[in-house]
């Protein structure tokens, strides 16, 4: 490719943003990033299940997400600069109600633009699902339920926060314990709180049957507990204590306990209850700790996500949040094994990003929400599976749109030209230039068509 057709391509790239209100005011910026991604925009076409998915109820989830996106502060220029498109797509949304189902599919398709994303490399993405357990436990301390579940401590800091509230920082900046006026020191591991370091504190939510049910609750990230009396009490993730996130099963594989295929919520749980004097070795090799925080949820309405609303089953999902924004519509293209371990069901559905956690890493990965109780915890126990990822960018961030309308700049001059050389002499005293940005989008018309993978 010529120097002067990568400038091309470039201005392609190029994205124009206008103001939410649909005013003609405009300004151009760079290409969008994602890191580690490659991404191209693709037809609704090349979107297998689009035409039958059940785009109203996907509609009511997105309507819902829109709530979450005042106040929520995007750490990078790309995010605020979809976050704003997305604001305006909302404001849209709000006018439009009520639709039916071809109305909610008309208005994503005029509001949106599909672009497969996924690692550099790759051609899938990762998907896992969860669920809100039912747990049963204790407002007080018992033989039979002992195990705290905790509330945020007072002592737990983010570095360069000085007033949490609500919000707590799950990643990317220096959680810990404070020591004096400006020390940050690590906080206590999962060992050292298990051991009683918080005793005293008076931070206890309520009581569990075992160290275990706190894990598998602190892993899913809220939790029902159905206490002795018969009622339900709600909560939901607040905080954690800064240790990285060391998922269990990859312990037990390591340890040669379980193998890949059979790690899953179901068989981790057998095994440590199987186990009972090398769980708490086990458990403890995840050092990080999650705090909690009493929710007066309904019971009819699902868990709150780190988005702030409630979670929709099969339609809320959670990201990596250092790449994406809340409220982000994904079409999710996967064979899941949903109805039992042995049969893959068509999974070809409108999501929308509502919720984050720190395994989940990666601009084509996403934790699936199932809902509540134990049928929940059984199907989203078993996914582990690849899947392809579409992104919906709102059509104002759109690159191919974005690029008909962008003048091509003028032809740069060649370096034999610039060096005084004959171009029919044959010398060729330049280098080839380097190539364009990885995650680069050229016209959708340069680009073939995304490779579809073989099904079983």
């Amino acid at each position: 490719m010529t120097a002067h057709s990568r400038l091309i391509c470039a201005s392609v790239l190029l994205i124009s943003l206008c103001s939410a209100s649909g005013a003609v005011r405009c300004e151009t910026v760079g290409p969008l990033e994602f890191r580690g991604a490659q991404y191209q925009p693709v037809d609704w076409s090349d979107l297998d299940g689009w035409a039958d998915d059940d785009h109203a109820a996907a509609f009511a989830t997105f309507l819902d997400g829109c709530r979450g996106l005042n106040g929520k502060r995007p750490p990078s220029a790309e995010m605020t600069e979809i976050t704003e498109a997305l604001k305006g797509v909302c404001e849209r949304a709000q006018a439009a109600v009520p639709v039916d189902d071809s109305g909610a599919r008309k208005f994503f398709e005029e509001n949106f633009r599909p672009v497969q994303i996924s690692e550099l490399g790759e051609s899938d993405g990762f998907l896992t699902g969860y669920y809100e357990p039912v747990i049963d436990g204790s407002r007080v301390p018992t033989a039979e339920f002992h195990a705290p579940l905790y509330r945020r401590p007072p002592n737990l800091v983010a570095s360069g926060w000085r007033k949490l509230g609500d919000a707590f920082p799950s990643k990317g900046v220096k959680v810990g314990r404070r020591v004096g006026r400006r020390k940050i020191v690590p906080y206590y591991t999962r060992a050292e709180i298990e051991d009683g370091a918080l005793d005293g504190w008076h931070l206890e939510i309520c009581y569990l049957r075992s160290q275990l049910d706190v894990l598998f609750a602190q892993i899913q990230g809220s939790a029902r507990i159905r206490l002795e009396d018969g009622s339900i009490l709600r909560v939901n993730y607040d905080s954690y204590n800064g240790w990285p996130y060391t998922p269990i099963g990859r312990v037990l594989i390591d340890r040669g306990a379980l193998t890949k295929d059979q790690v899953s919520m179901q068989s981790i749980r057998r095994w440590m209850e199987a186990n009972p004097q090398e769980a708490p070795e086990v458990r403890r090799e995840n050092k990080s700790y999650v705090f909690f925080r009493v929710t007066d949820l309904p019971n009819e309405e699902g868990a709150v996500g780190g988005e702030g609303v409630p979670l929709v089953s099969g339609r809320s999902i959670a990201i990596d949040r250092a790449l994406h924004v809340y409220g982000t519509p994904f079409f999710i293209d996967a064979d899941l094994p949903i109805a039992n371990s042995k049969t893959a069901t068509k999974f070809q559905r409108l999501v929308i990003a509502q919720d984050t956690g720190s395994a989940i890493v990666g601009p084509a990965r996403a934790d699936i929400f199932f809902g509540a109780g134990d049928e929940a915890a059984r199907i989203a126990g078993r996914i582990k599976n690849p899947g392809r990822f579409f992104m919906l960018l709102p059509r104002g961030l759109d690159p191919v749109d974005a690029g008909r309308d962008m003048p091509l700049p003028a032809a740069r001059p060649s370096a034999t030209s610039i060096a005084g050389l004959d171009p029919s002499s044959g010398a060729d005293p330049t280098a080839e230039d380097p190539p364009p940005a990885a995650n680069a989008i050229p016209d959708a018309a340069a680009v073939p068509k995304p490779h579809r993978r073989h099904r079983r």
